[in-house]
């Protein structure tokens, strides 16, 4: 049983076929070093008892052997109890594993975990720019535009009017009947009176007002014929409600063609008091929480939300699902134009490098302990035998250089320990 992670499923450690890699070098070093072992006791006794050039021999041979298995001990100690014996202070890692995993974590937390750690990486790292340079070139921008894209498409359609509905009425609707609405809608108003927007909005009442006059002549002279005095003669109601239509007709087009239009001035002026109403007027303020609370009443407020919602769920859907949409070539070209616009400007750099320290340090300071007890707790479960030998795939075969090293090294303490006795006799 395998998996390319090699995940734990319940504290049992799958082994992948990494693992089968490094368990066979794993066996090649500790042949090699059990190699030496053996070589180093034949030497021994091939020149036991010989004098001269091979008792030099023999006493490197046999303080090789000595090295050679004091280093076998001291690393097999550490995953299990040599040749099975119960020796004290031996196999560390399957009875101190849950005290090595918190002392890792510890580790980690203090030395990896560090603000200044963080902060002093990634201004090396200059991540800015490096994300910069990369969203330059069109093809890499178009791909993270294309899955942004699609994310946010998927998310849209998957939001139905239930959603919705309940957003408005659990959540909307009940705010808003808290919030006097009188005060914002007087801001907003005196907002758009001090930047003229509202201008805009009497240009386009006024073209509309001065089209349906024109068209619909008779309406208005039916209108006004209606109006007249009982005693006024038939004879003389059509030409006055005629003359009084295009008179009518000929205002209205004077005050749109002229931005100065004393009527113009009327309007802003009601307008201006309106906004000021709103904002101060005991009376105009709950006139005005009268209209919200019936606005907010009517059931056609919902249906309204829902069919605005789903026209512009489906128009942004459709253009997000769209390779060659509005959205996303304007999407592409914007992200390309600021990505080159980032790689110049070296403090546009510095100030995006020192926002994703802030957030990196944020994140850190707030989850960071609850990462790091990841590690304490994974190795928790893990059984201590199998932790052991999990541990022991991944650092047994460097380990078999320490026996290795310590044959060699004791071979030629042994030589140089025998070459002091003799020059002593």
């Amino acid at each position: 049983m395998s998996s390319p992670g090699g995940a734990g499923i319940g504290g049992l450690m799958v082994e992948t076929e990494a693992d089968v890699v490094r368990r066979q070098a794993l066996r090649r070093m500790r042949f090699v070093a059990t190699g030496l072992l053996v070589v180093a006791a034949i030497v021994y006794l091939l020149t036991l008892r010989l004098d001269g050039f091979w008792g030099f021999v023999n006493a490197g041979a046999e303080a090789s052997m000595v090295g050679a298995m004091a280093d076998w001990f001291a690393v097999t100690a550490l995953f299990r109890h040599p040749l099975g014996l119960p020796v004290p202070h031996t196999a560390l890692i399957p009875k101190r594993k849950d005290e090595l995993g918190a002392s890792l974590e510890e580790f980690v937390q203090d030395n990896f975990l560090q603000e200044e750690t963080i902060r002093e990486r990634l201004g090396v790292a200059m991540p800015s720019l490096r994300l910069a340079l990369w969203l330059a070139e069109e093809p890499n921008a178009k791909r993270v535009v294309d899955e942004v894209s699609t994310v946010v498409a998927d998310g849209l359609s998957r939001i139905s009017n239930r959603h919705i509905v309940e957003i408005i009425q659990d959540g909307f609707v009940p705010r808003l009947r808290e919030e006097q609405i009188a005060p914002l809608l007087g801001g907003t108003l005196q907002a758009a009176l001090d930047d003229g927007v509202h201008h805009g909005l009497v240009d386009l009442a006024l073209v509309e007002l001065h089209g349906w006059l024109e068209e619909n002549e008779e309406i208005v002279t039916e209108v006004l014929g209606e109006r007249a005095p009982w005693w006024t003669p038939q004879v003389l109601r059509e030409p006055v409600t005629a003359r009084i239509h295009v008179e009518l007709v000929r205002w209205i087009a004077d005050i749109r063609d002229d931005p100065e239009h004393r009527a113009r001035k009327a309007i802003d002026t009601m307008l201006a008091d309106l906004a000021d109403n709103l904002q101060h007027d005991q009376a105009t303020m709950e006139r005005a929480e009268r209209l919200k609370e019936r606005v907010l009443d009517h059931p056609g407020v919902i249906n309204t939300a829902i069919s605005i919602w789903d026209a512009l769920r489906r128009a942004l859907t459709t253009s997000l699902r769209d390779p060659e949409g509005v959205v996303r070539r304007r999407a592409l070209d914007e992200v390309v134009r600021y990505a080159q616009k980032v790689v110049l400007d070296e403090a546009l750099q510095r100030r995006y490098d020192a926002l994703a320290s802030d957030v990196a340090v944020y994140v850190v300071k707030r989850y960071g302990r609850e990462a790091t007890t990841v590690i304490t707790h994974t190795i928790q479960r893990w059984d201590g035998k199998q932790a052991a030998r999990r541990i022991e795939l991944f650092v047994g075969r460097d380990l078999q250089f320490i026996r290795i090293n310590g044959t060699i090294v004791g071979g030629l303490v042994g030589v140089i320990i025998h070459t002091v006795a003799v020059l002593m006799e």
